[in-house]
């Protein structure tokens, strides 16, 4: 066995451990993935750690990636996994437990309600989906399932976010009256890159799915859809899920009641898309303001310049009277305090390496759930809450007016081209969700 093989196949047998401690005989879940990237087998080899579930299906629109998943998950488990191309196909014939989805955001809603509807829990990425009706839709079809959700935000169940909240919910920071969500940077001005034909072992009009066809491009595929708005959100949908996400876990306010986002891509430069080349479309920097009862939270990112002036490049502040908790990723928490001969107080981030996430305890927390028959720590409500407000945020921007959101009704008020924003044509024969 190869040294690489050898220690993946370790680590995965110690990090199941704490899914078996006082457990004796657990059931097993038939286990699928769809969508067979790098972050998908990440969440993948968790499943295959707990010792906790068969992986018996794979599903990716390449049939090379497929092959490659299909002989990794034999080394890690020794599971034989049958392989799709289609999603669809997969839940009819496998009728799994357990459905991974870590597809482009376009495809979220679709799959999550389809594997819904075949009787699956769903462990899906975040955000929820790439429109708020998307959302809403995947709302309502888990709400209607009784099946367990869980949504990626993964920071909910971080050890150093864990004790960061409880530290901002203790009084120590005082009343806050404004949070400072970022994430930067370095970046300069993009150049177009050459489209090309898709991979022969790819069914690149199915990767598109619902969104449009553009043409294939190794900008875009794989990785670079992140920064593409037919398929996502920029680094406000990617990124700002995350720190939005904290913001609502920590208040007791359930929305904002105004947003207004303004950005651009003055050093990326104007978008290009034609049959020659193409460069990624969404904005190389953004601020987005959402207004609060109570207080208010503002967003920002800059994909230049970086953030070196400053103490953080990624994260939260939270500005109380008493004074500023940061909570950040890789640097844990440290709060400063306003008085000057009080000390500052820090924790490290405690994360699960080598990526800086908290997957195992995500994952641990979804079989829990599923097991007692509770919500997810990030369950569909809280990830619905959370996945809107960057979408709303770009919807502000789109139109280039602020927006005010009745959360109760979720709708915008008094703006009838921002609603139609709420959701968007689907190419056909895909059909847009019903919410």
């Amino acid at each position: 066995m190869k040294r690489r093989v050898f220690l993946q196949s370790t680590g995965l047998f110690l990090a199941g451990a704490p899914y078996l401690l006082g457990q004796s005989n657990p059931a097993r879940y038939r286990t699928a993935l769809i969508g067979c990237g790098w972050w998908g087998k990440n969440i993948l080899q968790e499943a295959a750690a707990s010792r906790r579930c068969q992986i018996t299906a794979l599903c990716d629109v390449d049939a090379n990636v497929l092959e490659i998943a299909a002989d990794q998950v034999n080394t890690w488990s020794g599971d034989s996994p049958k392989t799709y191309r289609d999603h669809r196909e997969l839940l009819e014939k496998e009728k799994p437990d357990i459905v991974i989805i870590a597809t482009p955001d376009h495809w979220h809603a679709l799959q999550t309600i389809d594997a819904l509807k075949a009787g699956a829990h769903v462990f899906v990425e975040k955000p929820t989906g790439h429109t708020v009706n998307e959302s809403r839709a995947m709302f309502k079809a888990a709400r209607d399932s009784g099946r367990v959700v869980q949504v990626g935000l993964h920071r909910r169940i971080g050890p150093h976010h864990v004790s960061g909240m409880d530290f901002l919910r203790s009084g120590k920071v005082g009343d806050v009256g404004m949070v400072r969500l970022f994430a930067h940077s370095g970046g300069g001005r993009e150049n177009p890159r050459p489209n090309s034909e898709p991979p022969n072992s790819m069914d690149w009009n199915q990767w598109c799915g619902p969104a449009p066809v553009r043409p294939f491009n190794g900008k875009l595929h794989p990785g670079g859809w992140r920064n593409f708005l037919d398929y996502a959100n920029g680094t406000l949908g990617d990124w700002g899920v995350h720190w939005l996400d904290q913001v609502l876990w920590w208040t007791e306010e359930k929305y904002p009641k105004r947003i207004f986002c303004t950005g651009g891509r003055p050093i990326s430069g104007t978008p290009v898309l034609n049959e020659k080349e193409q460069t990624t479309d969404a904005p190389d920097h953004q601020v987005a303001t959402y207004e609060f009862e109570k207080f208010t939270c503002v967003w920002e990112h800059r994909k230049f310049a970086g953030n070196a002036s400053e103490k953080h490049a990624i994260g939260a502040y939270f500005y109380g009277t008493k004074g500023v908790l940061h909570i950040g990723w890789r640097d844990g928490w440290t709060f400063y305090p306003s008085n000057d001969r009080d000390a500052q107080v820090r924790e490290k981030s405690g994360l699960q390496e080598p990526d800086g996430h908290n997957l195992t305890l995500l994952w641990a927390d979804f079989l829990n759930a599923i097991e007692q028959k509770r919500p997810a720590v990030a369950s569909i409500d809280n990830a619905h809450r959370s996945s809107v407000l960057p979408l709303l945020g770009m919807i502000s921007w789109r139109v280039g007016r602020s927006i005010e959101w009745d959360g109760d009704k979720e709708t915008i008020i008094n703006d009838p081209k921002a609603n139609e924003l709420l959701q968007r044509p689907y190419r056909s024969p895909w059909k847009y969700p019903e919410v």
